[in-house]
């Protein structure tokens, strides 16, 4: 899936990684997206679940709320989502919702599982993103996995030390 990103795209898709690297080290679930526009990085989010006690704040949805509060729907139709990891079901939905019509993402959800197995902190629905969105009445390009060792690179070791402090 790497040969379909342009230049621009892997320089993106690793700052989404290395905000899923910064929010783990705050503390948080190892995710994070940005949002991009033709000039560049339009905001950016990490995953919050954990420091802001709200299982809803998944990267995505924390951008998506971001976004959607700053930019109107036409202008967030122009921009393009990136994220460490596929964005689940849930924000699949507000991605949808949002207007964005074009997500890349790192590590599948299949490949997350992989990872998580049942882990009680990541109930992975195993419901791709593109799934979710052929359901909609809108087209969002999805690209992706891609660069997916340095995406799960991200995730060594988090799973397993979640509950040993």
């Amino acid at each position: 899936m790497t040969g379909d990103l342009s230049p621009a795209d892997v320089t993106y898709l690793r700052a989404a990684i290395d905000l899923a690297r910064r929010s783990w080290h705050r503390g948080n679930h190892p995710f994070g997206a940005l949002l991009v526009d033709v000039a560049g990085v339009a905001a950016e989010a990490e995953n919050t679940v954990v420091s802001e006690r709200d299982v809803t704040g998944h990267a995505e949805t924390n951008l998506v709320r971001t976004a959607s509060r700053r930019f109107d729907r036409a202008y967030l139709r122009s921009c393009t989502l990136y994220s460490s990891t596929e964005p689940c079901a849930m924000c699949s939905g507000a991605i949808y919702w949002s207007g964005i019509s074009r997500v890349v993402y790192g590590l599948s959800e299949a490949g997350l599982l992989e990872l998580t197995g049942s882990h009680e902190d990541n109930p992975t629905m195993s419901l791709p993103c593109r799934n979710v969105f052929a359901h909609g009445q809108g087209s969002i390009k999805v690209v992706g996995p891609a660069l997916e060792d340095e995406a799960r690179s991200v995730h060594d070791g988090f799973w397993n030390s979640i509950g040993e402090e």
